[in-house]
């Protein structure tokens, strides 16, 4: 993830959760049931859990109340502050999706609106580094934008093109949006069997359990 990326939320931090909240027309189609996502994710988790870019703390907060032991992830120091005032017991250091220290015991990865930060290849490498990293059983619960194909996702960039969000049909073209049957290869190739469920117009759950 490069640090041009990470230094952007200096600033949303400021207004990361009105824009999750659907207060953003441009973005509210990305975001519908954004709660719902996050306690999808929560359900499917279980003991001690790593995740991956807390932003401000929204899903921080139902792994929390889910009774998990969380340690957060996330490159942005503003972010990481905001995390840490709303959880003070919570483990939060610097780091991203391919480099962090790794806890001792880890049972469950989860991310919300991250994975497409990752090239393939590198996407690749994150899922073989989780499977070194658990048991078996041990799981990888994401949610983020994907597509069912190529020409679905450039579809939806024309489309959002001709709504007039230019902004949303940048951010799909700029990042690393990949489909379903590329992350299923991905995953099964690292050792795990996947599960797609779609949450919204963009976003699609993945639940991955190491075999």
């Amino acid at each position: 993830m490069g640090r041009e990326f990470v230094e952007i939320f200096d600033e949303w931090v400021h207004s990361y959760d009105e824009s999750v909240s659907g207060k953003d027309p441009e973005y509210r189609d990305v975001f519908t049931k954004y709660d719902e996502i996050l306690l999808a994710v929560a359900k499917k988790s279980f003991g001690t859990v790593v995740e991956f870019g807390t932003g401000t703390g929204n899903l921080t907060a139902k792994l929390i109340a889910a009774g998990y032991s969380v340690i957060g992830i996330e490159p942005n120091a503003a972010m990481r502050t905001v995390t840490a005032k709303r959880f003070p017991e919570l483990t939060i250091v610097d780091g991203d999706l391919l480099v962090f220290e790794a806890p001792q015991k880890v049972d469950t990865f989860v991310s919300t609106y991250v994975f497409h930060h990752l090239k393939d290849p590198d996407k690749e490498k994150a899922l073989s580094l989780y499977a070194s990293l658990l048991p078996i059983g041990g799981k990888i619960v994401f949610a983020d934008t994907v597509f069912t194909s190529e020409e679905a996702k450039q579809a939806q960039i024309s489309k959002e093109r001709a709504r007039g969000f230019n902004n949303v049909a940048d951010d799909l073209e700029r990042e690393y949006y990949t489909t379903i049957p590329i992350l299923t290869e991905t995953f099964e190739k690292a050792g795990f069997t996947v599960q797609f469920e779609q949450m919204n117009d963009f976003v699609w759950l993945m639940d991955a359990i190491k075999k």
